[in-house]
């Protein structure tokens, strides 16, 4: 067996606290397969009184970020700190000392990964972050080196453990969101401020990563459309279950090459998806990612996409690529998103209006003679047809909400149907819409 490869760990919370558990407890069967050990040399974090409940064994730990970091001792450096600011200075340090990183932090990488990743590349050291999207998922490890030989077309992902665990319990319960939510936060779920999980935000910066690994497609994570799950209510619950449909917070991200030309498509939005699909059957806090590859056809890619261990598992699985990537003598040689740096471009985003599918829409209106056939008349106004109706209740003028299913249509031309309908001085209440996908 070899010399170890030092670990410093910058961070010790949940994560930060798995890893640590995980190198102790699986060293023996991590040094039989790396062919030498990980040593973990010194840990820093500023909470250096709270109990972790583990034994690190006379490892050093105090608040010295800076001494870790410059310590001979260490070869790789594990920050899991989390954020923008202070992370990304920490890990271009980390770079400047000559050290390899491996972080969890999906947020640093899809506001400053360039950055990063040309620093890296500069200094001949990797930057590895499998744990940064699908928790203990190796979806991204997948997509770089298992499915390298592909073009690939799509991907689709539930890649927020909150938000698929207040779905789903708001399709099993019937209950409303503010009260599941509440309940995700007293089971740990949930943040007390939830709101990067509930309005899209986490999953927007994993599909920054997903896209540049996919397609080569260089994005931030504000370039994404962004819809989250807050104006969900039960009767939607019960409309997709007779139209036999889920509801889905997704990820999507799609190339479209017309005549040379690629486009991207990139979103985050709920979305209705066939019951039988086999993303509809994602439920709880679990992530899956499907993949849809020229040569492979469809992958699917499911897991724990949180938690102390699932996400060490991902850590520490990074942690044995650049040990291995240190003995062969190629650090610094693996492109970390898949393409090579020089390959990563800008590539343009299709707009929101150039989407066609199947459209779920809620009009709230009064309930008089005529008005569900003024309705219809705008909609056929813009070339959109109407393949289903459904009246929640009725009562005359009372306010009554009516879900309209569409044929596949333009969004723009939706949008545009919708303003008219929501001038009409019957209609009550803003209209809402959902995307259906059936690209899956």
């Amino acid at each position: 067996m070899g010399d170890s490869v030092g670990i410093g760990i910058v961070g010790l919370g949940t994560i930060g606290t798995g890893v640590a558990k995980l190198l102790h407890r699986n060293a023996s069967v991590i040094e039989q397969r790396l062919g030498q050990p990980l040593r973990v040399v010194r840990i820093a974090d500023l909470d250096t009184q709270t109990d972790r409940g583990i034994d690190l064994g006379g490892i050093r730990f105090d608040d010295d970020s800076d001494g870790l970091i410059a310590d001979p001792e260490v070869d790789i450096v594990v920050e899991l700190i989390g954020g923008y600011g202070v992370a990304r200075d920490l890990t271009l340090r980390a770079i400047a000392n000559g050290k390899h990183v491996v972080t969890a932090n999906k947020a640093l990488l899809a506001l400053h990964g360039r950055e990063l990743f040309e620093a890296a590349a500069q200094a001949g050291v990797d930057i590895a972050f499998e744990a940064s999207v699908g928790g203990g998922i190796p979806i991204l490890r997948s997509m770089r080196e298992g499915l390298s030989a592909n073009r690939i077309e799509s991907v689709h992902g539930i890649v927020n453990g909150t938000t698929n665990y207040v779905l789903s319990e708001m399709e099993e319960t019937g209950e409303a969101f503010e009260v599941v939510l509440k309940r995700a936060q007293d089971l740990g779920y949930a943040e007390a401020d939830p709101s990067f999980d509930v309005d899209g935000i986490d999953a927007a910066h994993k599909l920054t990563l997903l896209a540049a690994m996919a397609f080569g497609a260089d994005l931030t994570y504000e370039d994404i459309p962004t819809e989250g799950i807050r104006g969900l209510v039960p009767m939607d619950y019960e409309a997709a279950s007779q139209f036999g449909l889920k509801i889905k917070m997704l990820a999507i991200a799609k190339l479209r090459d017309e005549d040379g030309v690629e486009r991207i498509e990139a979103r985050v939005h709920p979305t209705m998806i066939p019951a039988e699909s086999l993303l509809a059957k994602v439920d709880g806090a679990m992530n899956a990612v499907a993949v849809h590859g020229d040569a492979v056809g469809p992958t699917l890619f499911y897991g724990a996409g949180a938690g102390e261990l699932p996400t060490a598992s991902a850590v520490v699985a990074d942690l044995m690529e650049v040990a291995r990537e240190i003995r062969r003598g190629s650090a610094g040689r693996v492109a970390p998103l898949s393409y090579v740096p020089e390959a990563l471009v800008k590539k343009p985003l299709v707009p929101l209006g150039e989407l066609e599918a199947r459209c779920y829409l809620v009009l709230t209106v009064l309930d008089r003679p005529g008005v569900l056939g003024r309705i219809a008349s705008a909609f056929g106004d813009h070339e959109i047809s109407i393949e289903s109706v459904l009246q929640k209740a009725r009562g005359r003028e009372t306010a009554v909400p009516i879900v309209l299913l569409t044929h596949p249509a333009r969004e723009a031309a939706v949008r545009k149907a919708l303003a008219v309908v929501d001038a009409m001085p019957e209609v009550t209440a803003p209209s809402r819409m959902l995307r259906i996908e059936e690209d899956l």
